[in-house]
């Protein structure tokens, strides 16, 4: 890893997400009733819980809305969870003000087309494994795992390790 990468990961105060192909596999699974079915990785959530144990704070910034994604972010007290949110620029600006952070804070990851807007502002922008060509082109880092199967998992690994936070949270887990 490079300095200046290292450099980027010790500003990070926020962990932003987008949910579908990111938090989970990228498939939206309807039952016989039409509802929709979503599955998270139980690493991945422990990530979440552990990243805001650090201190830093988390967002959902989906263009899409789903019941499923409302639970799993209250299961994980996410700070703040934008759904319905396209463009994503206007929710992401919202969360700046609210958070009261700026961008080179803020680490966000993506996997297509509608998340590369945020991904060229933010301080750390991260593509999952399964993104899209452009996203990655566009991203600081790109995860080895998959969207849904750890990635989340990686990147919160990657940024307490970086800030040197990861060693002391173990401490207080074991």
């Amino acid at each position: 890893m490079t300095d200046k990468l290292k450099g980027k990961i010790k500003k990070i105060k926020v962990l932003a997400m987008d949910v579908d192909g990111v938090l989970t596999n990228g498939k939206i699974v309807l039952d016989h009733s039409g509802n929709e079915l979503k599955f998270f990785d139980v690493q991945d959530g422990y990530g979440v819980a552990l990243i805001r144990r650090a201190g830093i704070k988390t967002a959902i910034i989906s263009a899409r809305s789903a019941g499923a994604v409302t639970s799993r972010a209250a299961d994980l007290k996410i700070d703040k969870v934008f759904q319905d949110a396209y463009p994503k620029t206007e929710a992401y600006n919202i969360m700046l003000k609210e958070l009261n952070v700026s961008s080179e804070e803020v680490c966000f990851v993506g996997d297509d087309i509608p998340d590369i807007a945020l991904l060229e502002k933010v301080g750390f922008a991260v593509a999952v494994k399964n993104a899209a060509s452009e996203v990655k082109k566009v991203a600081d880092y790109v995860t080895r795992k998959q969207g849904g199967k750890g990635a989340i998992r990686e990147v919160v690994e990657l940024i307490l390790k970086t800030q040197g936070k990861w060693k002391q949270l173990l401490n207080r887990e074991s």
